[in-house]
């Protein structure tokens, strides 16, 4: 514990491994599993229980449960994991579980990432790098999140769903299916409604990527036939594209859950945010 700065009414079990430059404050209870990075700010009242890594540099609102048992019938007591990322903003009332032994045994959140007010990431889940999540969001047991994901206040996905890199739900969302990379989707039961556009120009994407994408995306969802005979085509047209690359694998390697499709064929011509991109 080399450094740390440590409330002496916290409690720091025998064991825990605590970094240079930790602060651990008011009330906070760390258990004998846990592993706290360097420079970790833990507000006050925090909880950090069970084998829970947190990266470098994270800061913990008060009132959060790092590393609870999953709320799984399926869990039977085995030692699985819970590993948060370097440089995270984790907000009050955040809940994350540890993982189950059939699911994989560890639940992951990645790098940089944003998780606010009362959000709760279940067993099992991985959450990639840079995602953002406004307040009360909940994720189902298994979910995978890709990096750069943005899900809005009070979105609910359902075990085992998938959402793709890039992608942006809309506030209040239900999430029943996969939501394929650089998607939107918002509805009490989401549908899919078109392409990530901001997403990816703050990301720096040229515009000729963009435009792809959104090409994929009209070929994939609104174009003649049926999806199955849709998809190798596009296959086809955008071999060497890296984004629709990224979505034609996603689909691919779709297991559990369906995937989500638009709401119903567009019959207007190009956005003018996607014309107006610049490169």
């Amino acid at each position: 514990m080399t450094d740390a700065l440590i409330d002496a009414t916290a409690r720091v079990s025998t064991g825990a491994v605590v970094g240079r430059g930790v602060s651990i404050g008011p009330y906070c209870v760390i258990g004998g599993d846990a592993v706290i990075g360097e420079g970790c700010k833990l507000a006050a009242q925090v909880h950090v229980q069970g084998h829970t890594s947190i990266g470098a540099r994270t800061r913990v609102a008060p009132f959060t449960s790092l590393g609870g048992a999953p709320q799984s019938t399926r869990y039977r007591g085995g030692p699985t994991r819970l590993v948060i990322g370097a440089d995270c903003d984790i907000r009050e009332h955040v809940t994350m579980n540890i993982g189950t032994e059939d699911g994989g045994g560890t639940t992951t959140v990645g790098d940089r990432c944003l998780i606010m007010v009362g959000s709760h990431i279940a067993h099992d889940c991985r959450v990639g790098n840079d995602v953002t999540f406004a307040n009360n969001v909940v994720l189902g047991g298994h979910v995978v999140v890709g990096d750069n994901a943005f899900l809005g206040g009070l979105v609910a996905v359902h075990q085992f769903v998938r959402i793709g890199e890039g992608a942006m739900i809309g506030g209040m969302s239900g999430i029943p299916a996969d939501v394929i990379p650089f998607g939107t989707a918002v509805g009490f039961r989401a549908t899919l409604r078109g392409v990530n556009i901001v997403g990816m120009k703050r990301r720096g994407c040229s515009r000729e990527d963009i435009k792809g994408v959104w090409r994929a995306y009209r070929m994939l969802f609104h174009g003649d036939g049926t999806f199955e005979q849709r998809l190798p085509s596009v296959e086809r047209e955008f071999a060497g594209h890296p984004l629709v690359g990224k979505i034609i694998d996603f689909i691919r390697a779709s297991d559990h859950r369906s995937l989500m499709i638009a709401e119903r064929a567009g019959t207007a011509g190009e956005p003018a945010e996607v014309a107006n991109t610049g490169s």
